[in-house]
């Protein structure tokens, strides 16, 4: 039988470097916008944005899940981006021109410098970026593009230009990597990015289409351009369409072409397991005063799998 699909909400967020000028995805806003969640009833392992600036947004790094879960309890953010739409002269940042070191990285955040020692690359509609957890990035003014990531909301924020928010320098320093980015992912014929959090292939719909279910695996279906149908629903562009693992073959049908990404569930994981409970504990709570780790259900204190060899 095949797989009904499930159409996600959209949930618009607005910042200060966000832009008004949203179409054709979404109606052009009276407000800044710059960020377009897409959710659903439960948590996924992914969380799909569209972004739109009309302003740089800031120098930033993002941990890794080792880093992330020890400091943050939370995923690490491992992300990549699809360029929607790019002004002339748009342009985003991901690594650096040279090699530096920590103190050198910090300096550099402190005095601004450190947007000269970043490699900037100019973009243009259709390309792609993938930026692992580590990676000093900043995007641009004039772009629209949509971003794949771990659901992590976890962000070292290394230089804001001149704005007043809050920066992150000790743990930002410490999580970076501080070497050169490989830049654009080259075509070569199989997916955009496949990395170990989610794949992401390019799909040109044109006419009645039937992909492969997944029994492990779930599926997201991102309209870029065009219309057409999903599992006998309707779909247009600016929307994204959830498939669970085990529905069976997805029909599409129309003109279109889409983001198909791919993920592993990992939201029943546990890294923590309490004693009084006997259970795993998927989502811990932290102390705010002591920092410890400690139970949702009893309030007991956590320890960790790995610890007790039992992961």
């Amino acid at each position: 039988m095949p797989a009904r699909a499930t159409r996600l909400k959209p949930s618009f967020r607005g910042k200060i470097w966000g832009s008004t000028h949203l179409e054709p995805w979404f109606p052009d806003s009276r407000e800044k916008t710059g960020e377009v969640w897409f959710l659903g009833e439960r948590e996924f392992p992914v969380l799909i944005k569209f972004l739109f600036t009309s302003e740089p947004i800031s120098v930033q790094v993002h941990p890794g899940d080792a880093y992330a879960r020890r400091h943050e309890n939370s995923r690490g953010k491992t992300e990549m981006w699809h360029i929607l739409r790019a002004e002339p002269g748009a342009e985003i940042a991901a690594g650096f021109h040279e090699p530096i070191g920590r103190v050198r990285l910090r300096e550099a955040a402190e005095s601004g410098e450190i947007e000269k020692l970043l490699a900037w690359h100019p973009v243009q509609a259709g390309e792609t970026y993938f930026t692992p957890a580590g990676t000093v990035h900043a995007i641009g003014a004039g772009l629209a593009l949509c971003e794949i990531q771990q659901n992590s909301d976890v962000t070292y924020r290394l230089y804001d230009y001149g704005r007043d928010r809050p920066l992150h320098l000790e743990k930002g320093a410490e999580v970076a990597d501080l070497g050169r980015h490989p830049g654009r992912v080259e075509p070569r014929g199989g997916p955009l990015v496949e990395s170990e959090y989610f794949v992401t292939s390019l799909l040109e719909v044109d006419g009645p289409v039937t992909l492969p279910g997944s029994e492990e695996r779930m599926q997201f279906f991102i309209s870029l351009e065009g219309s057409g149908k999903i599992g006998g629903d309707s779909f247009r562009l600016g929307e994204v369409w959830y498939v669970a693992p085990g529905a069976g073959e997805i029909a599409l049908d129309g003109r279109a072409r889409l983001l198909h990404v791919k993920c592993r569930d990992d939201t029943g994981k546990s890294d923590f397991y309490c004693p009084q409970c006997r259970r795993p504990e998927p989502r811990p709570l932290v102390c705010a005063d002591c920092r410890a780790v400690i139970c949702r259900e009893c309030g007991g204190t956590l320890e960790r799998v790995d610890d007790l060899g039992i992961g």
